[in-house]
């Protein structure tokens, strides 16, 4: 048990972070839900909760990821955090049914008595600064993973480029963070012009996008953390060692060389 608390301390920070952020923001979004019965707050709070279970498994198994390598294990236990991430993605699949189920039957049958709406509006403001908070503190860990400096409030447009190369955890916060940023704003528009403009339907459709947003990001992390747990070569890297070795004098062939990425590290085999 000692071992496994130590561990967690070198879990990543930014989806530890980000989970607790996720979790209050689901709790008051809930409560404002129970208040209003607004529908797009309804999916605000699955989304938060959604995003504050994944995070938090990504958490754990990015810190049991970096457990040293065994006589049972000996290539380490790098692709947990792959693992866990397939696992957690269930979650907010379920999650993201549930949502857009929910938006289809309040644009089939619009709710015009939703009442609260200055409550709505200011959970969702609050969402909207904490979720940017989160993600711009998770693009600077994507720049300081790849030896970029971060630019201020340009971290997160200068992240985008470089977010393929970010360690998986990350990478998950940041996608979820975008998506949860963007979800909130929509949210938040869709209240204000359904209530100005008595279109309640609307509630509904943008439920329903913030539902398949959430499976954007399920596809997403499914797919990449798929081909983290069977073995991925990293080709950048591949290429970048390959010359490294090249450059040696010593060295006249490579015979063979195998780049495969190991959770948040590389197994190399030269």
């Amino acid at each position: 048990m000692g071992e496994f608390f130590k561990l967690l301390k070198s879990g990543n920070k930014p989806s530890l972070v980000a989970a607790f952020v996720n979790l209050f923001l689901g709790i008051i979004k809930g409560v404002a839900y129970f208040f209003t019965g607004n529908v797009a707050m309804f999916a605000e709070m699955m989304h938060s909760l959604g995003d504050a279970a994944n995070q938090f498994f990504v958490f754990v198994g990015s810190a049991l990821s970096k457990k040293a390598p065994t006589k049972r294990f000996p290539n380490g236990f790098g692709r947990v955090v792959n693992l866990v991430c397939l696992g957690a993605v269930l979650i907010v699949a379920i999650l993201s049914y549930e949502t857009i189920k929910e938006g289809w039957h309040h644009f089939r049958h619009p709710a015009e008595n939703s009442e609260g709406i200055l409550i709505a509006l200011g959970v969702l403001f609050l969402g909207i600064v904490l979720e940017a908070v989160v993600l711009h503190k998770a693009a600077k860990e994507v720049l300081h993973e790849v030896g970029q400096e971060h630019a201020g409030l340009m971290a997160i447009p200068k992240s985008i480029a470089y977010l393929k190369r970010a360690k998986p955890a990350t990478k998950l916060v940041w996608m979820e963070d975008a998506v949860a940023t963007s979800g909130n704003v929509l949210a938040f528009l869709a209240i204000v012009i359904a209530y100005y403009t008595g279109f309640h339907a609307l509630e509904g459709i943008v439920s329903m996008i913030i539902g398949a947003m959430m499976f954007y990001v399920v596809g997403r992390v499914f797919l990449d953390n798929a081909r983290g747990a069977i073995g991925e070569t990293d080709e950048e890297m591949f290429v970048h060692i390959g010359n490294l070795v090249m450059e040696d004098p010593n060295v006249t062939d490579i015979k063979r060389l195998e780049v495969v990425k190991e959770g948040e590290f590389l197994h190399v085999d030269l």
